[in-house]
């Protein structure tokens, strides 16, 4: 079962992507900040890192940086997961080493999911 991180402070958004993810058998684990992220992405070792763009705690920049500071992260794909306009989106994915980036809100389930899966090896 492949296991995907999501780091999301706005809890309606995890639990929306936990019943999608979920339902369709990833196994799930949301941390709510960035702290929480990085330590959960540590001892989860997921499989796919969702990361919000717009934390209250650190930006995606700081964030992204932890993670591929990591060894045991190095092979898992960071995702930007965000509202923010699709330029800026595509932005922050050159500039901040992220594998991709996935709009929200989320309108299309099955688009949503077939993104994810395309990142997932």
């Amino acid at each position: 079962m492949k296991k995907i991180l999501l780091i999301e402070d706005v809890a309606d958004t995890a639990e929306l992507v936990r019943r999608i993810l979920t339902a369709r058998g990833y196994e799930f684990m949301h941390a709510p900040d960035a702290e929480t992220g990085l330590q959960f992405a540590l001892e989860f070792v997921p499989d796919l890192i969702l990361l919000d763009l717009g934390l209250p705690d650190y930006d995606g920049q700081t964030v992204a940086g932890w993670i591929h500071n990591e060894k045991d992260l190095l092979f898992t794909p960071l995702i930007a997961f965000t509202a923010w306009p699709e330029e800026t989106a595509r932005d922050m994915v050159n500039s901040y080493g992220f594998n991709g980036y996935i709009s929200k809100p989320i309108v299309n389930v099955n688009a949503f999911v077939e993104r994810v899966v395309s990142f997932i090896k």
